[in-house]
């Protein structure tokens, strides 16, 4: 066989073809989005229409806000200390009044005073279910679309099925104590209790479906709050003043006893009492000890009851100090902006949903892509052929019309010549031209995994682009299933001359002219005796065309079995035709494999129907004016 220098480097392997991807170019980045874009857009725009249809389908929530003001309490030794100290008592405080605020106690209060128990729009706010949602979704459209007679009994059927939240509670019975609790629960929920900075000041905000209920339920919040701060210091004062009743009392009568043993004692006109009146035990000694008898005194009588008298005046003085206070009692807090009816719902917030809903689905929509390509074992791009085969990808073929599959038109070379496919075929000439040392007569066989890869479009404008350039160029059919032959005798377009009649065992002289596109067309008949697939035949004919220039062998696909590609040692070279996206890349390597177990020479891969060309920045370039 003649040197091949072309074909030789072609089964050498790709420099660095073996070695691991250790990162990811740009143009990686931006072939992978150009072939997942729609299916990245896809998800974006259902992700927007959950959104949509969430905050379509969610309840109205509206914050009412207002604003208290805690009055410091600092004790009087304080008050002249430095800043700091105030700084550290303040902080306590103010955290004790909101915990205050956010107490069952308060909670309580603002349910008794409002009757929220029996308010209907006093309810959770937690959402309603995902069948309440399609209930509301279906009655909206069903409202939108006037369609209340005619699916009167689907509306009936989603009512029975997914009832509203009143049906709910009202089929739910519960307890008092349920109840009160439920309420409270909701009442915490709602509520929203912040420090405003490191001021004095407390923000109160109630979340409502209701916006008028909201405004109250903060106001009477906040009012609540103030009325138990007055509550809790008037009971503590009447506390105070209780306990100083009982302990005048108590003083009272110890003072009224110890002046009446004074005064008895004076009354005697002696300075000594009996034994019996007004006995002394003896500290720490036992009874059985010898002692002297101590004697109470008058000095000591007077000085106890004295001492009684002023602790009795002591608390005369504190009690009434105590009920001439308790009437100016006033609260360490007051409102200083009180909640007004909000306008506008505070949730749902419609354009960060919305714009969560995208990022979302364009998280999602990469996810499913990157989960897809890496599953995805057809052939897409050069560099994966190059990586895995050790081939390279001599062309790539764009889709060019909706004939054919959406692929190619027998003659598009000649319609379009200008077009990304009639430029991708000039390069697979040329490298045609470079297969053998000898280009002046060139026997180029092409194949393909399956049939439907586009095999005889590539065969027919590529015998044309040679035939139209002054090329004598023969078309070999080898494929008997081919649709090459049934095109170019169904073609209005494609003039076909028959050649010299003669016997079916000369297979030379029935070789068919297609006059416009100036390539010669061999057909192998099943019914003749000479199988071309054989390669005594193949190496026969080949000698007896050895007029033409370039002779194109369409052989047939790998699917078909292995014997069709016997014949391949005796062409100059191979090309293998795969499908973008749809050729199986386990299958296109074994059919690699197998021309280069029979010592083929593969000239690389053309894929066809390619959506994303890689070739098209490239040739832009070459495009641009020199500068």
């Amino acid at each position: 066989m003649l040197d091949r220098p072309l074909a030789a480097i072609a089964h050498k392997p790709w420099l660095g073809a073996d070695a691991a991807q250790d990162f990811i170019s740009l143009a990686d980045v931006v072939s992978f989005v150009r072939q997942y874009l729609f299916s990245i857009l896809a998800f974006i725009v259902a992700g927007i229409v959950c959104a949509t249809f969430y905050f379509a389908t969610s309840d109205s929530i509206y914050a009412a806000r207002t604003q208290i003001l805690i009055e410091p309490k600092i004790p009087r030794n304080l008050q002249q200390q430095p800043a700091e100290v105030n700084l550290s008592l303040d902080t306590a405080q103010v955290e004790s009044q909101l915990a205050v605020l956010r107490s069952q106690k308060i909670a309580m209060m603002v349910i008794d005073d409002l009757g929220l128990m029996d308010n209907p729009t006093f309810r959770d706010m937690h959402g309603p279910t995902i069948g309440e949602r399609f209930h509301r979704a279906w009655m909206s459209v069903v409202e939108a679309g006037g369609l209340d007679t005619s699916y009167a009994a689907l509306t009936n059927f989603f009512q029975r099925v997914l009832p509203g939240p009143d049906r709910i509670q009202t089929n739910s019975p519960q307890l008092e104590s349920e109840r009160r609790r439920s309420a409270v629960e909701i009442f915490n929920d709602g509520l929203d209790v912040q420090r405003v900075g490191v001021s004095y000041a407390i923000d109160i905000s109630f979340q409502s479906l209701d916006p008028a209920l909201a405004a109250r339920i903060a106001n009477a919040t906040a009012e609540a709050f103030v009325r138990e701060q007055v509550q809790t210091t008037t009971k503590a004062a009447g506390e105070g003043i209780a306990w100083l009743e009982r302990r005048m009392r108590e003083v009272g009568d110890q003072m009224n006893r110890a002046t009446r043993v004074a005064q008895e004692f004076r009354a005697k006109h002696d300075y000594s009492i009996g034994q019996d009146e007004t006995p002394i035990e003896g500290q720490g000694l036992a009874p059985s000890e010898e002692q002297p008898t101590r004697q109470t005194t008058l000095e000591q009588l007077e000085v106890t009851a004295d001492t009684y008298r002023k602790m009795y005046e002591s608390l005369l003085g504190a009690y009434t100090n105590s009920v001439d206070q308790q009437p100016y009692l006033i609260a360490n807090a007051r409102v200083i902006t009180s909640a007004t009816s909000p306008k506008k719902a505070s949730r749902p917030r419609k354009t960060l949903i919305l714009a969560f809903g995208a990022l979302a689905g364009m998280v999602a929509g990469i996810g499913f892509a990157v989960a897809r390509r890496g599953l995805d074992r057809n052939v897409r791009t050069p560099h994966q052929i190059r990586r895995e085969l050790g081939l390279a990808c001599i062309g790539e073929l764009p889709p060019v019309s909706f004939r054919r599959g959406g692929f190619g038109r027998l003659d598009e070379v000649l319609k379009n010549p200008d077009s990304s496919f009639s430029g991708s075929l000039r390069s697979v000439k040329a490298i045609m031209g470079l297969a053998v040392a000898t280009p002046s007569r060139r026997r180029i066989g092409i194949t393909s995994v399956s049939p439907g890869d586009g095999k005889s479009t590539v065969v027919s404008n590529l015998a044309a682009l040679c035939g139209v350039s002054g090329t004598t160029t023969l078309v070999i059919n080898a494929d008997h299933r081919s649709a090459l032959a049934n095109e170019l005798l169904l073609s209005s377009d494609l003039n076909v001359i028959d050649g010299e009649s003669g016997s079916p065992k000369n297979i030379g002289k029935q070789i068919q002219f297609v006059e416009k596109t100036s390539f010669y067309y061999l057909k192998n008949d099943v019914s003749n005796s000479t199988n071309l697939l054989v390669p005594d035949n193949m190496e026969k004919l080949l000698s007896d065309v050895d007029a033409y220039s370039v002779v194109i062998v369409e052989l047939p696909p790998f699917s078909s079995g292995a014997e069709g590609l016997a014949v391949c040692p005796l062409l100059d070279g191979v090309i293998v035709v795969a499908q973008w996206g749809v050729t199986p890349l386990d299958q296109l390597e074994d059919l690699t494999q197998t021309l280069k177990n029979t010592n083929s020479s593969v000239l690389g891969v053309l894929m066809t129907r390619v959506r994303s060309v890689s070739a098209h920045r490239y040739r832009k370039r070459a495009g641009q004016a020199p500068r």
